[in-house]
């Protein structure tokens, strides 16, 4: 019910979503970048209808899951995280794809909205625990698109794969272009 309302608005701000996922994909992990801005998440919320990933859910800070907004929060598909704490979210997310037959889940590697020269690697841990693809989701303020990449599949070299993932979303522009991956 929300798709063309989400199809209109993107259309009516000049967007556009490019997808190059193989159709009967259900397990995977969209891995955003760049996330540079709080506009990224309504941003989000559009393309994933826009894309149809009504399974795709969302990790986000346990503060945004507070009163008077956190309901909402939930009620898109959110997930909160207590970054403060040691809680094994990897293992946690691993087991939702275990356990849950429709699972996907979007997370921003850089784990915060400034700018970042390291980003965090649980996305890949949980890819190659889980055993599911990564759909590389890039957000590019400069041309208006956002675009899911065809799937991923995580070696067996952390550093080797990072350094490529990153270097995939080196020519997209966050919202921040300085911000982004450099």
């Amino acid at each position: 019910m929300f798709r063309p309302i989400a199809v209109l608005i993107f259309r009516l701000l000049g967007w556009k979503v490019i997808d190059h996922r193989p159709k009967g994909l259900v397990q995977c992990i969209y891995v955003v970048a760049p996330h540079t801005s709080n506009w990224d998440f309504p941003l989000g919320v559009l393309a994933r209808s826009i894309g149809r990933l009504d399974n795709a859910r969302y990790l986000g800070k346990k503060e945004l899951f507070r009163p008077p907004l956190g309901w909402i929060m939930k009620a898109l598909g959110g997930y909160p995280v207590d970054r403060g704490k040691s809680a094994h979210v990897v293992d946690q997310v691993v087991g939702y794809f275990r356990t849950i037959p429709d699972f996907a889940i979007g997370i921003a590697p850089e784990g915060t909205r400034k700018h970042v020269t390291k980003w965090k690697s649980g996305f890949w841990h949980i890819a190659k625990k889980a055993n599911v693809p990564l759909i590389l989701t890039s957000f590019d303020y400069a041309r208006k698109e956002v675009t899911f990449r065809e799937p991923y599949w995580v070696g067996d070299d952390v550093d080797k794969d990072m350094a490529w993932i990153m270097d995939y979303f080196r020519p997209f522009r966050g919202k921040r272009a300085d911000h982004g991956v450099k």
